[in-house]
């Protein structure tokens, strides 16, 4: 209704519910495929890192890298909202690659497995990965909110009538 009201300000024609217009579409798909090389960089930032990485830091990082490959299919499958697409690519380009860079220019001693540097590393790691989860949960969870939204307008619309209801005033 909104939508409609808008697109009649702006002299565009009403939009179908849930059709998404062909050039919003294409620039979704494109932003997925950025997203994508975006992610593919990281594994090959990772990797690289990996020698001079903690095992712990080196696996939590792989782990991570991981989950988001999970999230971005997922979100590519599920027509996610800008604002989930946003956050992905917000990840995937800066909340992990600016501190591991940081962490990287440290000397070695602060990189070692029981520095302050590391272990703060690792809280950080930590909360983002939780935020990856519940990232990758509310996909899922808004899915199939949608999915069960539409199977009740189906039966609502399909039910038979209500064998009390009466059209003749009785």
């Amino acid at each position: 209704m909104i939508g409609k009201f808008v697109g009649s300000l702006f002299k565009n024609p009403p939009a179908a519910a849930g059709v998404i217009p062909q050039n919003q579409q294409s620039e979704t798909e494109a932003d997925d495929a950025r997203t994508a090389r975006s992610l593919d960089q990281l594994r090959t930032d990772i990797r690289r890192a990996g020698a001079v990485l903690p095992p712990l830091l080196s696996s939590q990082l792989r782990q991570i890298e991981d989950l988001l490959r999970v999230v971005t299919a997922t979100i590519a499958a599920q027509n996610a909202s800008t604002e989930q697409r946003v956050l992905l690519a917000a990840m995937i380009s800066d909340y992990v690659p600016t501190p591991l860079r940081a962490y990287l220019a440290m000397t070695a001693a602060e990189r070692a497995e029981d520095s302050r540097a590391t272990g703060l590393f690792i809280e950080q790691l930590t909360t983002l990965e939780a935020t990856v989860q519940d990232l990758l949960n509310q996909i899922r969870t808004g899915a199939i909110a949608e999915l069960s939204t539409h199977g009740r307008f189906l039966a609502d619309k399909f039910a038979a009538p209500d064998s009390q209801l009466r059209l003749d005033g009785q």
